[in-house]
């Protein structure tokens, strides 16, 4: 019977774990050469699934120091099997391009796996080449020495490739002409090359930033080729853009993933104390511990593994970055935040699985040569998922509601429109769009007839014609600001809403205090997200990061700032006085038994 390679991978692991002894080990993996040697079958098996033989004749060194066979961890197995996956839809024409983002804490293996998988290919694979940019001097020499070179030099001799070269960057092998070599991140590597396989290895800290380093590469990389780009993240830089653009198959692998991060109390009381601190202390490690154990489900022993590591830090936040949770949370800049990013983060997990109760646009009959309120008429909700109109709470008869509206600006930004109900304060529906104009103003007009002829405040700061145009079609009830006359002083007033410097400083310490109080009342994913991309710049102005939009987090500002001017006070229409007959209505007249009485 021939023997498959995952029958021969869990033998070696049987009796690794029965021996524990490296030696023995060897002997296994001497053996396992000789049967590659005379099953074709198995040779064929390891060529389309190189991972395989890292488990079959790999040995590592393992954070303690010990030389120990390489059995891939849970994180390398699932993104050996997203690989896999890929590769096949790339073969079937499903997938047009093998790129992959790996975003992750620290020491969690992914160098010493890839690594591992780009040594398996170049032994096995004719006319190979395989290339890893690491991000310093420092870290090519770990990667090709510690680990590259150690797995490659302890492999059975019969497994190994003629050499041509073994440089101290490079493995060539004539015969297959296949080869592996590493470099550190420069603007002119690689340009002499045809690379089947890159691997970028802490990318969010090359010198030059990946989009130039990748400029660099040229034509280098082959349209087959795999790459694999990964890192702790290190804030808002190429890896983040490449993160967020979505053009790479993203894979974020928590920390807790990592069996060993777990630690045992020195005591019973230790416990007991920690956990008390856990439920009654409000301090941010307390408030984070929290949600790991309510919201994922980490164990005491996972929470204090964490919290050790969080007391052994200078720089508390670093955590974050080195540790994250989440990926806005290994993202975010360190204290740049305006807002409470636990916070938001918590309630980003709590609406992942609630989706809006509608989405679509509004459709309506335009004739311009209509009178003032009859422009606009027949305003019909039409669903489409792919509409630009979010509703989380439909229109309640007779309640109040507040429209915030931001404008695009010079072009570049969104239109953005943000209700509430000004009774409950709930955000119950979101507008966001790049827009002409016109088509801007009559959306915001349909949306407020819609919620119950809403207050209407429009930012004016860069065009005036949204609330021109709403009061040309008779929208009769938008924001009114007071503004004065530059000649005479005089004071009059405007519709609706111009950011100054006494009205920015404002509202955004408004909506601020609305994410503190009310962030339970904040039902949209996307403003959410925007709250956690608005810091304080290095002048200590609160603004979008770069290269991100702040057009939901002003107009939900100038939604909450303007619900002052709205009504408070629910409307209910009065049930109409039914008149009855004359001889059914009741008088002082004693009751002749003539008729009924109700």
């Amino acid at each position: 019977m021939k023997c498959t390679a995952s029958f021969l991978i869990e033998r070696r692991k049987q009796k690794w774990y029965e021996d524990n002894d490296i030696e023995r080990d060897k002997i296994f993996r001497e053996l396992v050469v000789e049967e590659l040697s005379i099953n074709e079958e198995l040779r064929n098996e390891i060529k389309a699934n190189p991972e395989k033989l890292i488990e079959l004749v790999f040995i590592v060194v393992n954070k303690e120091k010990k030389t120990v066979p390489f059995f891939l961890s849970e994180v390398q197995l699932d993104f050996k099997d997203i690989l896999n996956q890929a590769k096949q839809d790339f073969k079937e024409g499903k997938l047009l391009d093998l790129s992959f983002l790996i975003l992750k804490g620290r020491q969690l293996g992914f160098t010493t796996f890839i690594t591992a998988y780009q040594l398996a290919c170049t032994i096995t694979t004719r006319n190979f080449e395989g290339y890893t940019i690491a991000d310093n001097t420092d870290n090519v020499e770990s990667i090709f020495t510690n680990k590259a070179k150690f797995m490659y030099n302890n492999l059975p001799e019969k497994l190994k490739p003629t050499e041509k070269y073994n440089t101290k960057r490079q493995l060539i092998f004539e015969k297959i002409n296949s080869s592996w070599g590493i470099d550190s991140a420069t603007k002119d590597m690689g340009r002499s090359r045809t690379i089947n396989f890159l691997h970028a290895s802490e990318c969010a800290f090359w010198q030059y930033g990946i989009a130039i380093t990748q400029a660099g590469l040229g034509e280098a990389l082959t349209k087959d080729s795999i790459k694999i780009y990964e890192s702790t993240a290190n804030g808002y830089n190429d890896f983040q853009k490449m993160w967020a653009s979505g053009t790479c198959i993203n894979c974020f692998y928590e920390w807790w993933r990592t069996k060993e991060y777990a630690l045992e109390f020195e005591s019973e009381s230790i416990k007991q104390q920690f956990i008390n601190n856990i439920n009654n202390k409000t301090e941010w490690i307390y408030t984070r511990l929290k949600w790991l154990k309510n919201v994922k489900h980490l164990t005491l022993n996972q929470l204090y593994w964490y919290y050790k590591k969080y007391e052994k830090y200078i720089e508390k936040d670093m955590i974050k970055q080195e540790y994250p949770c989440t990926p806005d949370d290994a993202f975010l800049s360190s204290g740049r935040c305006v807002f409470d990013t636990e916070q938001v983060m918590s309630r980003i997990e709590e609406l992942k699985d609630k989706e809006p109760i509608k989405v679509g646009y509004f459709e309506y009959k335009y004739d311009d040569t209509k009178p003032t309120k009859e422009k606009i008429s027949n305003i019909e909700w039409i669903d489409d998922p792919n509409g630009f109109i979010k509703i989380y709470e439909d229109v309640q008869k007779g309640y109040p509601y507040v429209v915030g509206g931001d404008t695009a600006g010079d072009g570049s930004d969104n239109f953005t429109g943000q209700i509430i109900n000004n009774i409950t304060g709930n955000q119950v529906a979101v507008l966001k769009h790049q827009f002409d104009e016109d088509i801007y103003s009559r959306q915001m007009y349909c949306l407020g007839k819609y919620f119950n002829n809403a207050l209407l405040s429009v930012e004016v700061n860069y065009s005036t014609y949204p609330v021109k145009e709403l009061e040309r079609l008779g929208y009769d009830n938008q924001f009114i600001r007071e503004a004065e006359d530059t000649y005479t002083k005089r004071k009059f007033n405007k519709y609706g809403f111009k950011t100054t410097t006494q009205t920015r400083p404002l509202i955004i310490s408004l909506i601020i205090k609305w994410f503190k109080e009310n962030i339970d009342k904040i039902n949209d994913i996307d403003t959410l997200e925007e709250a956690l991309r608005f810091i304080r710049n290095e002048k200590g102005r609160p603004e979008a990061e770069v290269g991100y939009h702040d057009d939901l987090i002003m107009g939900f500002a100038i939604c909450i700032y303007s619900r002052e001017q709205g009504s408070f006070e629910i409307e209910i229409e009065e049930e109409p006085k039914v008149v009855l007959p004359f001889a059914l209505q009741d008088d002082d007249e004693e009751d002749d038994g003539e008729y009924i009485r109700w």
